[in-house]
């Protein structure tokens, strides 16, 4: 689990011990580009860390258009948390964009481990405040930047996302066309 390590000690330190049986209850698996991790309308059982790859969350109406709300770039954990923390069916689609690597987990083992090892349960609360921390701040540039600003805050978190995700998508995030996305992106080149 290449990076796993690195990831959590980000949010706290787990003893060596508490860390080798948290690693027992992850398997790898590979996923290649435009696959599923959770689907619509599916319970969620599992979490996982995406070690290698790229995937997008995205939600879809009656009519089939879809709404990029999220990117998550390796090194990250991923899952369809509110489906798991509610028991309710997945709303929010997280699809590969690229060929993943991911280490995924059953959500209630990980919870027994929470229960018996309390440094454990403070890091996944710590994880769930970064996450949400990042929802809100996403939420406050969509209702008080241009597109302009909101594709260079984007460009300044993930310098290679135009290399990796297709235009379209990065045009669905922002919550403008493709057509304006070019237009922004002609801009920035000439000045």
């Amino acid at each position: 689990m290449k990076g796993f390590r690195e990831y959590v000690k980000k949010f706290g330190n787990i003893k060596e011990d508490t860390f080798t049986e948290l690693k027992t209850n992850y398997t790898q698996i590979h996923l290649s580009k435009k696959e599923l991790f959770s689907s619509e309308g599916e319970y969620a059982r599992k979490v996982g860390f995406l070690e290698k790859g790229i995937i997008r969350a995205f939600i879809r109406n009656s009519e089939g258009k879809e709404y990029t709300k999220q990117f998550f770039f390796a090194p990250s954990i991923i899952g369809a948390y509110s489906s798991l923390l509610t028991n309710q069916p997945n709303k929010i689609i997280q699809e590969t964009l690229t060929n993943c690597t991911i280490w995924i987990a059953d959500y209630s083992k990980i919870e027994a481990l929470y229960a018996r090892h309390h440094e454990m349960e403070r890091v996944g609360r710590k994880i769930a405040e970064y996450y949400y921390l990042e929802k809100e701040r996403n939420l406050v540039e969509m209702a008080l930047f241009d597109a302009d600003k909101r594709y260079s805050l984007l460009k300044e978190r993930f310098p290679t996302i135009e290399s990796q995700v297709q235009q379209y998508h990065i045009a669905s995030y922002l919550g403008i066309s493709p057509t304006q996305l070019s237009r922004i992106r002609k801009k920035m080149q000439i000045s």
